[in-house]
């Protein structure tokens, strides 16, 4: 992965990630968030996968139910933001619309994905701290505002 900071301004900085073939997206934008100490962000995404997987969230049964794609598709949209989580590492929540070669789409949540060819993300960081807490009720943590 390749990454540059191409602005910061008054606590705001814009990065712009370059992710290579076979990296897993998820883990490395995470990884790239706990390196660069990002707290309150938001992302975009352009980019195809070898494979990926989005989840349908279950709310009566608080989990995501796994939509696997076992096949080359593009990322039509990609959209996220990081936040602290309850660990105090940052937590990123993505969602993804992906086409594949008939024309359809399926998304969801975004779980997993393998780069391939690339996958070009922007990250938007706030000099506002965001935090995201567990909600037991639901199963999955929210951006708290309080």
């Amino acid at each position: 992965m390749q990454s540059r900071l191409v602005w910061q301004d008054a606590g705001e900085r814009t990065f712009v990630l370059v992710l290579d073939a076979g990296e897993e997206a998820f883990a490395a934008i995470t990884a790239f968030a706990a390196r660069s100490n990002l707290a309150g962000a938001s992302l975009t995404a352009l980019g195809a996968f070898e494979r990926a997987t989005v989840g349908w969230f279950d709310l009566a049964k608080r989990t995501y139910r796994p939509i696997e794609i076992d096949s080359q598709c593009e990322g039509l949209s990609l959209l996220g933001d990081i936040a602290t989580g309850d660990d105090g590492k940052p937590s990123l929540h993505m969602h993804a619309v992906l086409g594949l070669s008939d024309g359809t789409t399926r998304g969801g949540h975004f779980l997993k994905g393998i780069v391939r060819p690339t996958l070009e993300v922007t990250i938007v960081e706030t000099p506002a701290r965001l935090r995201r807490r567990k909600r037991p009720e639901l199963g999955i943590a929210l951006i708290d505002l309080s």
